[in-house]
């Protein structure tokens, strides 16, 4: 198959003696994707990232082939112009169509979208996603019947590109992040946000993590575009009709249960056993705004001080993987979560116990590790389109842990039964919580803990990927097309 995604599944680097190198590529879709490549032929496009990736695309612009983890695909990596890059990605993807879909905005003072804006859709964001549209086509021309899965709010307007190209495309794009409802949605520019919705109308196929997205998303092609729904999975525009499916993205058991003997792992939980309190909560996010951790801080302190006899007890351990710095929004919110750490800690903390302790760098191996050790996993997300956090915990969790997570977590959908669930805009509601999980009886935790990890099992990376394939085939059958897999 063919996918595209703004991040590619590795990107280069050189070493020491100036060969080129393919590490990991960051991101949690790229996690998510990796159920794609196994016993499957896949080309994945992306953007050059690193200046070795610029390199390498401009020396091999069909790709190469690599390997990764137990499959390969050839990275076709495109080097746009950095300067409609830049307006692509930190003018329009973020933060304008991220903050719009998690209903990030503080209306009465942001949005304004005046010119400046208007340019940097016209020669950033259509650019790029013209880029990729020409990709996507020339790949399916010379390899007709394979589909393409197209990811995410980076590349909304692609699809219309390919089916311009090539009307006769299997294609499908997946939505990873929420789609808020129409009032919403109606923050964008109007023409803005009908070029979205058309764009993504152009599939045969859009796929969401829950039914919740996934009607907001027809709500929204009625009201700005006057599509028509068809039942409650399509919608028909423009003589097309686009199904609407839900598929709840997962991760692979195999592979967390694996990392969390990797030597590196344990190394870091024997530092967390090390200086664990009796109680430990974490979490684990992107030092975004959609993960609320300057709320979930609030909501510690008020755990703290209603709760005395918890303190010099237990620690929050906030492992934070600074996210977007270079966008001014998002820098100063990590001042904002260093300032909420310093405020919980100067308030309750003792010479020798600090109830926050805040790390900020990107080390998977270390949160892992914080995974098995954890007794409370805090998840409260202002919006969030699944949350994989919450899934990868319990999977290897060695202490019967609780979830804490936030309604407005996509995978809240399934887990609800199992966790503890917050709004995550009542500071109380989470601190009682949080308490809750802390002094639950064992049976209890116990049960959870098992039936949490059971309902994760059953449903891997490799069922979402190979759901969403059987989707995209049912959906392009009744027009003679078929997809080879």
């Amino acid at each position: 198959m063919i996918i595209a995604a703004n991040r590619p599944p590795v990107t280069y680097e050189w070493d020491s003696e100036g060969a080129l190198v393919a590490r990991r590529g960051a991101g949690g879709l790229v996690s998510a994707l990796r159920g794609f490549l196994r016993d499957s032929d896949v080309t994945w496009i992306a953007s050059a990232i690193s200046e070795a990736d610029r390199k390498l695309a401009r020396a091999e612009p069909q790709g190469r082939v690599e390997s990764i983890g137990d499959g390969s695909a050839r990275v076709r990596l495109l080097s746009h112009d950095a300067a409609a890059y830049a307006q692509f990605y930190e003018h329009v993807a973020n933060p304008a169509l991220w903050f719009t879909q998690h209903q990030l905005w503080n209306l009465p003072y942001e949005p304004s979208f005046g010119e400046d804006f208007a340019a940097s859709w016209h020669n950033g964001y259509r650019v790029v996603n013209d880029a990729f549209a020409a990709a996507v086509a020339e790949e399916i021309c010379s390899r007709p019947h394979e589909p393409a899965v197209i990811h995410d709010y980076h590349l909304y307007l692609a699809p219309r590109g390919v089916r311009e190209r090539v009307p006769q495309a299997c294609l499908a794009q997946f939505v990873h992040i929420p789609w808020p409802p129409p009032d919403a949605f109606r923050v964008l520019p109007f023409a803005l946000a009908q070029a979205a919705l058309d764009g993504l109308l152009a599939c045969d196929l859009v796929g969401f993590h829950t039914a919740r997205w996934r009607d907001n998303f027809a709500d929204c092609c009625v009201e700005l575009l006057g599509a028509r729904k068809v039942g409650s999975d399509g919608v028909r525009y423009a003589d097309h009709e686009t199904r609407l499916t839900v598929r709840p993205i997962s991760v692979s058991p195999a592979d967390l249960d694996a990392l969390a003997q990797d030597a590196a792992v344990m190394e870091e939980e024997q530092s967390i056993r090390d200086g664990r309190p009796e109680f430990l909560i974490v979490r684990v996010d992107r030092t975004d705004p959609s993960k609320n951790i300057v709320r979930g801080f609030a909501a510690f302190d008020l755990l703290l001080e209603r709760h005395s006899e918890l303190r010099e007890r237990v620690e929050l351990l906030a492992l934070v993987d600074p996210s977007r710095q270079s966008i001014p929004v998002y820098d100063a919110y990590r001042t904002a979560i260093e300032q909420g750490a310093e405020r919980v800690n100067a308030r309750f903390g003792t010479a020798s116990w600090m109830p926050v302790r805040l790390e900020a760098e990107d080390n998977f191996p270390r949160s892992v590790a914080a995974y098995k050790q954890y007794d409370v996993l805090f998840v409260n997300p202002v919006f969030d389109g699944l949350n994989l956090v919450a899934k990868e915990g319990p999977l290897v969790n060695k202490r019967d842990g609780v979830v804490v997570l936030s309604d407005n977590a996509g995978a809240h959908d399934e887990l609800g039964d199992l966790v503890l669930s917050v709004n995550p805009f009542d500071l109380s509601q989470q601190a009682d919580a949080l308490f809750e999980a802390i002094t639950m009886p064992l049976n209890e935790k116990q049960g959870r803990a098992s039936d949490l990890r059971s309902l994760i099992e059953e449903k891997p990376v490799e069922v979402w990927a190979d759901g969403l394939l059987d989707d995209l085939a049912e959906a392009v059958a009744p027009s003679g097309r078929t997809i080879h897999r």
